[in-house]
C-alpha cells in the first residue's frame, strides 16, 4: 500500500491520505471543489464540479494513472437538482469513456461545499 500525495490538489482537510495506491488499484478520497492554490471553494456548479473532477485527476496523475483508466466515480450532490449541470461537464470530461458511477444527494458536504467526488482507477 502506497499513500499518494500531490500539491496540485488540496491537501487531506482531515485524518486521512488524498489517495493510496494498492496493487493495480488507485483509491482517491473525495474531492471537494477546492482550488489546491488558493484553498477555496468553487461555488458555481459546474465549475465546481470541473475542479472536483481535475483533483481527483491529479491524484491519479500522482499515483500513474488517469482519467482513462477510472473504472468508478462516487458523486456526492448538496442538491440532487444540479444533476443535469454536473452531467454536462462530467460527459465533456470523460469524453467516450463511460466509468460505473453513483451519483446521490447527501444532507451536507464539508464547508457547505456544492459536490465532493471519489474515483477507484487501476493504476
Amino acid at each position: 500500500m502506497k499513500i499518494i500525495s500531490t500539491k496540485k490538489a488540496p491537501a487531506a482537510v482531515g485524518p486521512y491520505s488524498q489517495g493510496i495506491k494498492v496493487g493495480d488499484f488507485v483509491f482517491t478520497s473525495g474531492q471537494l471543489s477546492l482550488d489546491p492554490e488558493t484553498g477555496k471553494l468553487v461555488d458555481e456548479i459546474k465549475a465546481a464540479t470541473l475542479r472536483s473532477l481535475t483533483n481527483v485527476e491529479e491524484i491519479l496523475k500522482e499515483a500513474g494513472s488517469d482519467r482513462t483508466k477510472i473504472v468508478k466515480v462516487n458523486i456526492f450532490l448538496a442538491d440532487i437538482n444540479d444533476f443535469a449541470a454536473v452531467n454536462e461537464v462530467y460527459t465533456e470530461f470523460f469524453g467516450e469513456h463511460k466509468p460505473a458511477r453513483s451519483c446521490v444527494e447527501v444532507a451536507c458536504l464539508p464547508m457547505n461545499g456544492l459536490i465532493e467526488i471519489e474515483a477507484i482507477a487501476k493504476a
